[in-house]
């Protein structure tokens, strides 16, 4: 697929058939991710593939009670490092967060030039799911990924977005 077709026709998938995701396409995927650029190339990451059935439910309550979350045959746990280094000098221990999110927008991208369908999920309870998933204490949650196969023709173009003369300025902020 064209590369920009990907980027034009990525959407957040909230339905997916059960087909599972061949070893093949998931590796292709986690490979985008594992070659993402970082900081001074700490790759401040590392992703939980949670495939358990019990283990996706038990998520769903974590996350908002999004219950698509569970339909997916997969769903990956983002999860980012502490590298102890304020990014910009504001960012603090949470610097890590530009880093992984780097990573997932690769893994998302890849995911879609694969007939794959995902949603960054965003609202979850950190701590919970650090529980749920034995994450260490220095290590914090990114995002919560479920991907697979969507169900229906979700990937298509849309106008929805703003036009590109309302977000560019020139010298300074406008």
């Amino acid at each position: 697929m064209e590369f920009y077709e990907v980027l034009r026709t990525r959407r957040s998938v909230r339905l997916y058939s059960s087909a599972p995701v061949s070893d093949e396409v998931l590796n292709k995927v986690l490979e985008a991710a594992r070659i993402a650029p970082s900081g001074s190339n700490r790759q401040p990451w590392k992703f939980i593939l949670v495939r358990d059935e019990n283990l996706k439910k038990e998520l769903v309550p974590l996350c908002g009670g999004q219950s698509f979350i569970a339909q997916a045959p997969l769903v990956i746990v983002a999860c980012g490092v502490n590298i102890h280094y304020s990014r910009g000098g504001y960012m603090g221990d949470m610097s890590m967060l530009v880093d992984v999110s780097i990573a997932i927008d690769h893994l998302t991208l890849a995911a879609r030039a694969e007939g794959l369908g995902t949603c960054w999920i965003g609202l979850f309870n950190n701590e919970a799911v650090k529980g749920l998933l034995h994450i260490p204490e220095d290590v914090n949650v990114v995002a919560v990924i479920p991907i697979g196969y969507p169900r229906g023709n979700t990937f298509k173009e849309t106008d929805s977005r703003k036009k590109l003369s309302e977000i560019i300025c020139t010298d300074r902020y406008q």
